[in-house]
């Protein structure tokens, strides 16, 4: 793992994480070089000084973007912009609940963002999936060279990623040159669900991911017998069970295993385990809707898989990270062991030979990426050559 900072592991997987999402190695040791003393800062002091280092260098590269734009030059201008939107999401990402400006910078980095996909003319189609009184937003990636229904992967997030972190990472790319479309949702709980609409996260997934097989079925588009459902971090929860009550899914995978997430809150009241982002339980009694850590931890009693998954009879894929410091393998082991009834069920550590140690393969996203495609294009009929 890569660790700019030597005491710092949120702010380290969010260093990690913005590369894995494209950003170049000289404007990282720019951003970073100056922060190595706030780093060791308190969580307030430290987050801020981050954010004003990050979003100044996004604001160097949409001034850059915009004399591309001037001179005719739209992709080098959307290429600019794009890694612009992966800076200020890192940056916002960090903040606190209700820090003065964090919506605005949130809902700067999506204008920036959907200008790099205008300009670079990406094939992504920004959707909205109809959730009771309100919606669901989405990016639809559609496959490569298939003509006729597509298969597709609903991919979803994990406690504070956004969907835009799961496309820059690549597996909808690499999905699509398998011929396999995406889906990457903003659940409840995340991205923009949470930050603009107010959506808190839910435990019964399946809530939500029916709506989203529901939208999926009125797409020609799409093949409705092959929807699948990926989850990462905390998706590593909310997909099994929503696979596990929603019998049209016909495949899932987790992409890092959160078999019990219950029990790692519980040990982190212990001190036990990295915390993916400061602030950390503050951030938590946002994305759940909790008046406070007590009421937090009550709700967090239901978010668990055991007595659940022997109702999934379909392909299921469980990938998790060796070393990883916030879930403990301990947890991959044991949703595998339930998947009791899956036809095709299969456990893949990914090791220092294959890379993707950490969570979430947050540390080398590409062999582990690729083999969960590869995956994925097996059992929805896509390819893999």
């Amino acid at each position: 793992m890569f660790k700019y900072f030597p005491t710092n592991y949120p702010w380290n997987l969010s260093v990690m994480l913005s590369i894995e999402m494209g950003a170049r190695m000289g404007e990282i040791a720019e951003m970073c070089g100056p922060l190595i003393a706030a780093s060791q800062a308190p969580d307030a002091e430290g987050t801020a000084a981050f954010r004003t280092t990050w979003a100044d260098m996004a604001d160097r590269l949409c001034a850059l973007a915009d004399e591309d734009r001037a001179a005719g030059r739209a992709i080098s201008a959307g290429d600019k912009y794009l890694r612009a939107a992966n800076y200020l999401l890192t940056a916002e990402r960090l903040q606190p609940h209700g820090a003065p400006g964090r919506v605005a910078l949130y809902e700067r980095f999506l204008d920036t963002f959907a200008l790099g996909l205008d300009l670079t003319h990406a094939a992504v189609e920004r959707v909205r999936i109809p959730y009771g009184d309100s919606f669901l937003s989405a990016l639809f990636v559609p496959a490569r060279g298939v003509t006729g229904p597509q298969p597709v992967l609903v991919q979803v997030n994990g406690l504070d990623s956004t969907k835009e972190m799961k496309y820059f990472v690549g597996l909808p790319k690499w999905l699509a040159e398998r011929g396999v479309a995406s889906l990457i949702v903003d659940q409840p709980g995340t991205g923009d669900a949470l930050r603009l609409r107010g959506l808190t996260a839910r435990f019964d997934s399946e809530h939500w991911a029916s709506r989203i097989v529901d939208w999926l079925e009125t797409r020609a588009d799409i093949d409705p017998a092959r929807i699948g459902m990926e989850g990462v971090s905390l998706g590593g929860y909310y997909c099994p069970r929503a696979v596990a009550f929603e019998p049209r899914f016909a495949m899932g995978v987790v992409w890092g295993a959160n078999h019990d997430w219950r029990d790692v809150q519980k040990r982190r009241l212990e001190k036990e385990g990295n915390f993916p982002v400061p602030h950390y339980w503050a951030h938590v009694c946002w994305v759940w809707g909790a008046r406070d850590t007590e009421d937090f931890m009550r709700i967090a009693e239901d978010v668990h898989l055991d007595g659940i998954l022997d109702r999934i009879r379909v392909p299921f894929l469980v990938t998790h990270g060796k070393h990883d410091s916030q879930i403990p393998l301990k947890w991959a082991e044991k949703t595998y062991a339930e998947l009791v009834n899956s036809p095709r069920r299969e456990l893949k550590i990914f090791d220092e030979r294959t890379g993707g140690v950490q969570h979430s393969s947050f540390d080398n996203s590409a062999n582990a990426g690729a083999y969960i495609a590869d995956w994925v294009a097996e059992v929805l009929g896509g390819r893999t050559a």
